[in-house]
């Protein structure tokens, strides 16, 4: 009998690139340590297929428009722009028990369509108690254990569906590549499988993944180029509190995001996030300030609370959660050279309440306030949401949605918002019950919170 023949090449396991001799460097995304010795086989079996014929644009422009398919979730459906789209493939990522398994088996639980589960990672019986215990009872759901996916294909023949969930693309090998499960090269392999199959066949299929330490989908990142819609399941798993967000979405908008409560059920849609976060906040404490952070299309009412205390060592802690710890280094330099706040000899520390992490300029002004609230021992105003984005000269710079923000700050009993007066200027509708206060300045904002 023939030996079989392989083929040796290096590849990255950031970018997914293939080149014929080991780099330090990888010579496409500039990674270093990325680049693996990897042994292909270049006798291995490899599906054969039919090309793909080609069709004319006009059929596809005046042709019956494919309809989305519900997941009886609202929140999932907004994000992922309406519903699954059949044909479409969906990466899902979070950190472990974070939830994602559990949120998958919940989305498709309500479809009318046969549903083919691949669970690598965890037996039918383990799966069936999950379902138990969410309240699952669907007689259109198929369970398998089976991790090749030459025998997924098989079982894909046998159901039929019209939807399949791969838990996890990291547990799913081929017999095509040599290498172990979750390896780059399997990855890589199983990755165009499943784009195949899901193309041809129309299949929506969700396809979960383990990421990293640095927060990115483990496996080459050409996996994430190649599906239609990348969704990251965040949170801190200290709270109850998740948050769905797309960073990738070809059939719909990357800027909106679900607000989930894990609970013993599964997890919970929230209604109203703002009323949640908010819910254990406490007035006239120095030190804190309410931002209303913008997620997406909705706004979130989140407190921030700052603490600063004399450092005990040479060089001052700067500890944060939930906010970028280099601007939080940039506001105490304003708040210090342009304010006159003694902050160098400061321990401070900053945390967003419930969990949530906001990226958003616009909260700055309530960071630095908060933390000028806590140096001065001063409680802020307790009816009162700041807003806006601080320059290096100490000026505010305007925010986007003030309207959206305002509305939000009104319906949870809020009775005046400070923003900057170029956005203040853009309020389309003055909305009665709460008062808008247009600052130019850090230092104008701060005259009108500490003159009491």
């Amino acid at each position: 009998m023939a030996q079989s023949k392989s083929k040796l090449t290096f590849l990255c396991s950031e970018c997914g690139n293939d080149f014929p001799k080991w780099h330090g460097k990888c010579p496409a995304c500039g990674e270093w340590g990325t680049v693996k010795e990897f042994t292909v086989p270049t006798n291995g079996k490899r599906s054969r297929r039919e090309p793909r014929k080609t069709v004319p644009l006009q059929d596809v422009l005046y042709g019956d428009e494919m309809e989305r398919a519900s997941t009886d979730i609202p929140e999932v459906d907004r994000v992922l722009g309406g519903g699954l789209l059949p044909g479409s493939v969906i990466l899902l990522g979070g950190n472990p028990g974070i939830g994602k398994s559990t949120l998958a088996l919940q989305a498709v639980a309500g479809l009318e369509q046969n549903v083919l589960y691949v669970s690598a990672e965890e037996s039918e019986d383990q799966i069936a108690l999950r379902a138990r215990r969410l309240g699952i009872d669907s007689d259109k759901l198929t369970l398998t254990g089976e991790n090749r996916w030459e025998g997924i294909v098989e079982q894909l023949s046998l159901v039929k569906p019209a939807y399949l969930i791969i838990d996890s693309i990291q547990t799913i090998y081929s017999e095509g590549s040599e290498s172990l499960p979750g390896a780059v090269g399997q990855i890589r392999e199983c990755g165009q499988k499943i784009l195949e199959q899901c193309k041809s066949s129309k299949m929506s299929t969700i396809v979960i993944g383990h990421v990293t330490k640095d927060g990115i989908i483990a496996g080459p990142r050409m996996l994430e180029h190649m599906v239609d819609t990348v969704l990251y399941l965040e949170g801190d798993r200290r709270h109850d509190f998740r948050l769905l967000r797309a960073v990738k979405n070809r059939f719909g908008s990357t800027s909106e995001v679900g607000v989930f409560e894990m609970t013993e059920k599964g997890l919970i849609e929230v209604e109203n996030p703002s009323e949640l976060f908010l819910a254990e906040r406490q007035t006239n404490i120095a030190g804190s300030a309410v931002i209303p952070s913008m997620e997406g299309s909705r706004p979130i009412l989140v407190e921030v609370q700052a603490l600063t205390s004399n450092a005990n060592f040479g060089t001052p802690q700067r500890n944060v959660t939930g906010f970028d710890i280099r601007r939080l280094a940039m506001l105490l330099a304003v708040l210090e050279k342009r304010l006159g706040f003694p902050v160098s000899t400061k321990d401070v520390f900053v945390n967003f309440v419930g969990g949530l992490r906001v990226d958003e300029p616009a909260a700055d002004l309530a960071v630095i306030s908060a933390i000028a609230s806590s140096l001065n021992d001063s409680p802020l105003p307790s009816d009162t949401v700041l807003v806006g984005e601080v320059g290096l000269g100490g000026e505010l710079r305007g925010a986007s949605h003030i309207d959206k923000r305002m509305k939000e700050a009104k319906q949870l009993g809020f009775k005046s918002i400070i923003a900057p007066a170029a956005s203040a200027k853009k309020v389309k509708v003055k909305s009665k019950g709460i008062k808008m206060h247009g600052v130019k300045s850090v230092r104008e904002a701060f005259d009108f919170l500490f003159s009491s």
